[in-house]
């Protein structure tokens, strides 16, 4: 062992025993709350109580314990912040933050961001641009579509689930299942019913209406029908450009330029024609009014 693994696990060594022996006189000089009455001093004498303090009799007024005798939990038992028995506030940042972790599948799968982020993808493909847009770009113009596209959705889950649940004035299943109406609203709006009859035939249930059918059947059928929809506008975003490139395609074979590649003519062209057509404006105008 070289010298310096031998100084490391040597000075580790040394800082664990020096953290063991702080802790135990740490401890070692507090106080000890202890039962007396389950001791059976029937055969033991002088017994030396000098280290305990503060020792309590079970059946003193002064204590609210149970009796240890009758008590059938073995001396346990759970006490809650308030007389409700409402989470306490530990426990409510576990969920936040659990929601939080979730937040990005949520935002992804149950908004209008997967139509709009494909779309937007077609478009820089279509063009013939490699990185631009660059991707932080694509996908901050369509988080902020989404915000947009979803705000109605979002003010409506705040008013009906969070601001009562904030208030107290509902559970949180309450909360869960007035929150889930708006998305489900939205959602059956931008699902195709072919969609979620594939799925509700693979459950194997049958329903008499929407509002029957399960959550988790109406997500999958949602995304499905969103990127049936997205693929179908980018096909449409396709047409103008591939022209273009077989234009100048058959321009270049024409003039026997056969070993110039056609993209490095028709790029310019297609960024030209895009620029005419106020394309952006077309593009985002055009997702946007799909979901209204």
């Amino acid at each position: 062992m070289s010298k310096g693994k031998r100084f490391y696990c040597t000075a580790s060594f040394l800082f664990a025993c020096a953290v063991l022996i702080f802790t135990l006189f740490t401890y070692s000089g507090k106080s000890v709350e202890a039962y007396a009455a389950d001791i059976d001093t029937s055969g033991v004498s002088d017994i030396d109580t000098s280290g305990l303090t503060d020792v309590k009799d079970p059946d003193s007024s002064e204590s609210d314990d149970a009796n240890y005798r009758t008590d059938d939990s073995d001396g346990l038992s759970i006490i809650y912040n308030n007389d409700s028995g409402s989470v306490t506030t530990t426990v409510r940042m576990f969920l936040v933050l659990t929601i939080l972790s979730l937040a990005p599948s949520l935002l992804i799968m149950l908004t209008s961001f997967t139509r709009i982020i494909i779309v937007l993808h077609f478009v820089r493909t279509a063009i013939g641009t490699q990185s631009s847009p660059p991707n932080q770009v694509l996908i901050g113009l369509a988080l902020f579509l989404t915000f947009f596209i979803m705000w109605p959705t979002f003010e409506e889950i705040n008013t009906t689930a969070i601001q009562p649940f904030e208030a107290g004035e509902i559970t949180q299943e309450e909360a869960f299942a007035a929150a889930e109406i708006p998305l489900r609203e939205f959602m059956y709006g931008e699902t195709q019913e072919k969609d979620l009859k594939v799925f509700v035939d693979i459950s194997g249930e049958t329903y008499e209406s929407y509002d029957d059918v399960p959550f988790t059947t109406l997500v999958p059928a949602f995304i499905l029908s969103e990127l049936r929809t997205a693929f179908i506008m980018g096909f449409l975003i396709y047409i103008p450009f591939i022209v273009i490139d077989m234009v100048v395609s058959s321009v270049l074979m024409s003039m026997g330029m056969m070993m110039l590649p056609p993209t490095t003519i028709s790029l310019p062209f297609k960024i030209l024609l895009f620029i005419l057509a106020d394309g952006w404006n077309l593009i985002v105008e055009s997702v946007v009014q799909t979901f209204m």
